[in-house]
């Protein structure tokens, strides 16, 4: 009798209609897939395909009211834990989260700290033991919707922290009220011949704190800095190797356009396939870093 078929999950810089994810950005016609960050430069679509049926999607949108984002958190995902939880996948493994003006507001009233205290108020213990890997970027437009991406599967991921890191869900109070509910990384599929490296949203931040605030090429060399440690880390949980220059598919996420030809420079060093770098214009959750990194490594 042959054996079943090992779950995996590619990821592909073209899109590709039997996609189990279509990541489109910048769109004629808006769909819960469909992100609001202009594509700056390199593929247009990202396409994720999926072998079997061990992985599923979830793709949420609810309008924000009186632009309320810590409602409008709270709402999608209770939708989507009463979505995932009872079905045939209940295991959240990466998580994309897409609203406008991230930053606007002082303090505790910046928006995405009052996303982070919705999103809080509705998830389940199991969200956190560990939470899933995660990104949120603030999309372009004004407020009025909050898009949530959800990768899920019928086992669970191996959560990763980066040991540069204090991991995100253990931040002091100064950075908010609640503490981001996210794991640095994600390895999907790790005892199979197939695992996969997920990056959660990669940034110029060591320990907590911020570094190279006002100094773009400084901020994106730190952020691969960390994205390397978090690659080592996999290759330690693991005994695979997940090289940065094996990279399926890089998103770079830039606050400002202007940045464009020095992030592409920069990157042109990484071994990184230049065709599998999309750039978008999209602003980072703390509003004193330009520049954020997302992305999926096979092992070898």
């Amino acid at each position: 009798m042959d054996s079943p078929t090992p779950p995996r999950l590619r990821v592909l810089a073209d899109e590709r209609p039997d996609a189990l994810i279509a990541f489109r950005y910048a769109p004629a016609a808006p769909s819960p897939l469909a992100v609001d960050c202009a594509r700056l430069a390199g593929p247009a679509a990202e396409a994720w395909l999926a072998e079997g049926d061990h992985y599923a999607l979830q793709a949420i949108e609810v309008a924000e009211t009186g632009g309320d984002i810590q409602a409008a958190a709270a709402e999608a995902y209770r939708r989507l834990l009463a979505a995932v939880r009872p079905s045939s996948h209940p295991y959240l493994l990466r998580i994309w989260n897409y609203f406008a003006a991230i930053n606007a507001g002082e303090g505790d009233d910046e928006r995405y700290r009052r996303f982070c205290v919705g999103r809080a108020a509705a998830v389940d213990g199991m969200f956190n033991d560990p939470p899933p890997a995660a990104t949120a970027i603030g999309a372009d437009g004004l407020p009025g919707r909050l898009q949530v991406v959800a990768l899920c599967a019928k086992a669970p991921a191996l959560a990763l922290e980066n040991p540069r890191q204090t991991p995100a869900w253990r931040y002091p109070r100064e950075h908010g009220p609640v503490s981001p509910g996210f794991s640095r990384g994600a390895v999907l599929d790790a005892g199979t011949a197939t695992p996969r490296l997920l990056a959660s949203g990669t940034a110029s931040i060591i320990g907590h704190v911020s570094q190279h605030v006002g100094d773009f090429a400084g901020q994106l060399h730190e952020s691969l800095r960390n994205l390397e440690a978090l690659l080592e880390q996999g290759e330690q949980r693991t005994g695979r190797r997940f090289p940065l220059a094996g990279c399926e598919s890089l998103r770079v996420y830039l606050r400002h356009p202007r940045d464009l030809a020095t992030a592409q420079a920069i990157l042109a060093g990484s071994g990184i396939d230049a065709g599998r770098i999309t750039y978008l214009r999209g602003d980072v959750c703390r509003r004193e870093l330009d520049v954020e990194l997302e992305g999926v490594f096979p092992a070898v």
